[in-house]
């Protein structure tokens, strides 16, 4: 028998209720039923140009509903869909195309130009082929189709890369079913819960956006790009769409909060919202940004929950409810609470050997949650996903990179092992982008590194070290600056780009002879 898949388990809820909205966009709602059979008639054309379980195939569409119809339609053929942001830079594009290898691209017609000439063979969601290097298809019936299991890939979601070349992260269609089923005691998820479609395609926060929502009969609300950047249009449509379920990384909930409690939008107002979940994740969360929120409306309505995890274990791999003692006891700390019901979080010494409770470490994390490793990089994916150690009784673990310290049964999130940032929820290798703006030929070095602004909002800094001393306030660094600022726009993703430029004379060194990142900016 095999392993139900996300699309089969969509499929289920389709035919249960095909009149049942399952994504709200700004042109209209579309029902479970129509959204099944756009994706069939897609999967029927993919399986006709050969895509089969094993086959990736790239996605390059913005956040709306080509993109879901897309998704659906490349899992139902088989495949596995690999998230290219037309947003971005085209070298960014042109290194993922060629890194995945993906054979076909699927795309809907306002991402024409992104790809035009950069692909052979492009796929647009609700028309024909436009290839440059045609395939005939042929037609392939359903029922004669190789038909995917749970161990089939669903997805290749790309990563920073600390070596300035992003990763691909493989994960299963059983790794993110079991996420659901895992997790369904905690927040029992059904199809009367409307969820918001609020990152982009390309950060795995969304698996759990899309398939919360889809695999429970539930209504995703798909949020135009200007919508999930502005916190007043944001909170104006989360009343409009009585959405229940809320993701968002800490920092994006803070620039919420400044609205919900503004004198312009005014405290009494907020009762109209709807949430029963406010699930927080993807970067560091401090509790007391959340005492406003929790005084006008206590820890019960809606629950507040904070959950850890990386690309590499499927989105989420801990649980912690947040509760007002947190906000009153936490003392800065941010707790994470305890591994998924599948999973197991070990903290780990500098050797392998686990440490005892009130003994900060290394967290390793095993269990079903775990991907399949690295896309074409055999020898990162056996440096991350490793044997199990002497005490640790596991076939495989992946080594996080993060610290953390367990504590009466919980876990708290100490930081990174290494330099690797979080910011607004993004995984961020300071490498990738220092690669990036060294390349420019004014630039000696440059050093990537976090800055808090105050109140939680954390803005990633970009200090330059010119190739000549400059007046770091002068005309030459300012044209510095501008030449740095258009080299990232045209090379780096956004969530890449810093948000600030500085140009250093020198930058400050640790005894070890390394840059000290905590000392830059002060």
């Amino acid at each position: 028998m095999l392993v139900e898949c996300l699309h089969t388990l969509f499929s289920e809820r389709a035919q249960e209720a095909p009149d049942r909205t399952a994504l709200s966009t700004p042109e209209g709602p579309v029902s479970y039923g129509e959204l099944a059979a756009r994706s069939d008639r897609l999967a029927g054309r993919l399986a006709g140009l050969g895509v089969r379980p094993g086959v990736l195939v790239g996605l390059c569409e913005r956040r709306g509903t080509a993109a879901i119809v897309a998704m659906l339609g490349i899992l139902k053929a088989g495949g596995a869909y690999v998230p290219i942001d037309p947003g971005y830079p085209v070298a960014r594009i042109d290194y993922l195309l060629t890194d995945s290898g993906v054979p076909i691209v699927v795309a809907a017609g306002d991402t024409a130009e992104v790809l035009r000439g950069r692909h052979p063979a492009i796929v647009w969601v609700d028309g024909t082929e436009a290839s440059t290097n045609p395939v005939t298809p042929v037609s392939v019936p359903e029922g004669e189709r190789p038909q995917p299991s749970g161990n089939d890939l669903a997805y290749v979601i790309y990563t920073s890369g600390s070596t300035g070349a992003p990763k691909g992260v493989a994960v299963e269609h059983r790794n993110v079913v079991r996420l659901f089923e895992q997790t369904r005691p905690w927040f029992r998820f059904d199809h009367r819960d409307t969820w918001s479609l609020f990152h982009s395609i390309s950060f795995d926060f969304s698996v759990w956006e899309i398939w919360g929502a889809l695999l429970h009969g539930g209504r995703l609300v798909l949020l135009p790009e200007t919508v999930s950047r502005s916190p007043e249009h944001l909170v104006s449509l989360l009343r409009a769409e009585r959405v229940t379920v809320l993701n968002q990384t800490p920092s994006a909930f803070h620039q919420l909060l400044s609205v919900l409690f503004s004198r312009r939008d005014g405290a009494p107002g907020t009762e109209r919202l709807t949430l029963r979940l406010i699930i927080f994740g993807g970067e560091r969360l401090d509790p007391r940004i959340l005492g406003l929120w929790l005084s006008r409306h206590g820890d019960r309505t809606p629950e507040l929950v904070n959950m850890y995890g990386i690309t590499e274990t499927t989105v989420h791999c801990t649980y912690r409810r947040i509760t007002a003692a947190d906000v009153t006891h936490g003392e800065g700390t941010s707790p994470i609470g305890v591994p998924l019901p599948d999973l197991r979080v070990y903290v780990l010494d500098e050797h392998g050997k686990p440490l005892p409770d009130g003994e900060p470490g290394e967290m390793y994390v095993a269990g079903a949650g775990l991907a399949r490793g690295y896309l074409n990089r055999p020898e990162l994916t056996a440096e991350r996903f490793v044997p199990a150690m002497a005490g640790v009784e596991e076939d495989r673990l992946y080594r996080t990179g993060d610290r953390a310290v367990r504590l009466v049964g919980d876990l708290f999130y100490l930081g990174r092992m290494d330099d690797q940032l979080k910011i607004r929820g993004y995984r961020i290798e300071p490498g990738e982008i220092e690669e990036c703006l060294a390349r420019l030929s004014d630039v000696a070095r440059a050093v990537a590194a976090p800055r808090d602004f105050g109140d939680g909002d954390v803005r990633l800094v970009a200090y330059l070290l010119p190739v000549r001393p400059v007046d770091p306030v002068g005309p030459e660094a300012s044209r510095l600056v501008a030449a740095a600022e258009q080299h990232a726009r045209n090379e780096l993703p956004r969530h890449l780009r810093p948000s600030r430029y500085e140009v250093v004379p020198e930058f400050p060194m640790t005894l070890q002879g390394k840059v000290n990142r905590n000392a830059l900016g002060k």
